[in-house]
């Protein structure tokens, strides 16, 4: 699946304040933080999507915001995520489903005793005909509510209970490990193969130092906005580029790194559209990654580093 331009093809209902959520008709749910919207999650939000055909309901997702790791984990420095909130929504969104309630994950939610979860967040407000979820699923106070648990309560609150294998669940997470890692070592290649789309980020376009534009080569340097988005290695890459004035994705390479030629202090990325003159500064620029090239090298000097550029175009081209 690519991602269309972050064209919404499909309606999918994002609900943020969950005092305020619609009466869904026969809810089928399931619980997650869907980083990435890879091919492992892929698996259960099908199964979701089947379910609710089968007893003519309507599929909901329910995800958290900020991730529930900042809040309940002491160690949270260093969390790298696939996807922004607003691209997984737009990924979540062409997946056909319904509705995706984002839920704000504070201390109060993450230490309500386990019973309280089901009876007054997932029964009072979801009503769900079926809960698809993990057999290692932990919920509540000191994450003493699980799989068991909600299997004791389904009688009294008259839902179904659907169990996502635990070879799945093992995939997902592999899937969500390899896939952090492929993309900081470059290996753009087996990222893809697992998120079953291209890996993109965005940024905002701000001013640097015009050494580009010397060169030959003008380039859009990108402020990424959400310091926990994880971008890739430094190297050289072919890339699409669409920035936000325009739904075309233009054809460029990027370079992530710290410029050892130039001075080699502060990491930057930089993004060389091609046949492309018009000022986009302030703009969001998505990047969509399709192959990585080659590492950083350090040149003699300016005219070597210009004649190796030249040749990184030729390469993107034939990528692109």
């Amino acid at each position: 699946m690519a991602v269309n331009n972050y064209l919404r093809l499909f309606y999918m209902q994002v609900h943020y304040n969950i005092e305020e959520l619609p009466d869904f008709r026969n809810a089928v749910i399931t619980i997650g933080t869907f980083d990435g919207v890879h091919m492992g999650h892929r698996q259960v939000l099908d199964r979701l999507k089947t379910e609710a055909t089968a007893n003519n309901g309507e599929s909901v997702v329910i995800t958290f915001h900020p991730h529930p790791r900042k809040v309940i984990s002491s160690t949270i420095l260093g969390i790298r995520l696939i996807n922004t909130l607003d691209e997984k929504i737009e990924l979540l969104r062409q997946l056909h489903i319904d509705h995706l309630v984002i839920v704000p994950f504070t201390d109060a939610f993450a230490n309500q005793p386990a019973e309280e979860y089901i009876k007054k967040f997932l029964v009072d407000k979801f009503h769900p005909h079926t809960i698809i979820i993990g057999y290692d699923h932990r919920f509540g106070r000191d994450r003493l509510g699980d799989y068991r648990l909600l299997e004791k309560k389904a009688g009294d609150f008259n839902y179904q209970l659907k169990e996502i294998p635990k070879h799945i669940l093992e995939n997902i997470s592999i899937s969500s490990t390899n896939i952090r890692e492929a993309i900081l070592h470059n290996d753009i290649a087996t990222a893809h193969t697992l998120l079953g789309y291209d890996f993109f980020f965005s940024g905002i376009v701000i001013h640097g130092d015009k050494l580009g534009r010397k060169l030959g080569y003008p380039t859009a340097n990108l402020r990424i906005e959400d310091e926990e988005k994880i971008t890739p290695g430094n190297g050289i890459y072919a890339v699409y580029a669409q920035p936000e004035s325009t739904t075309d994705r233009l054809k460029a390479m990027m370079s992530i790194g710290f410029r050892p030629t130039v001075d080699g202090k502060k990491r930057v990325i930089e993004i060389n559209i091609f046949d492309f003159d018009k000022e986009i500064y302030g703009q969001k620029l998505i990047v969509f990654v399709k192959k990585y090239l080659r590492e950083e090298i350090k040149f003699e000097g300016l005219d070597a580093l210009v004649k190796q550029i030249d040749q990184d175009k030729i390469d993107s081209l034939q990528v692109l």
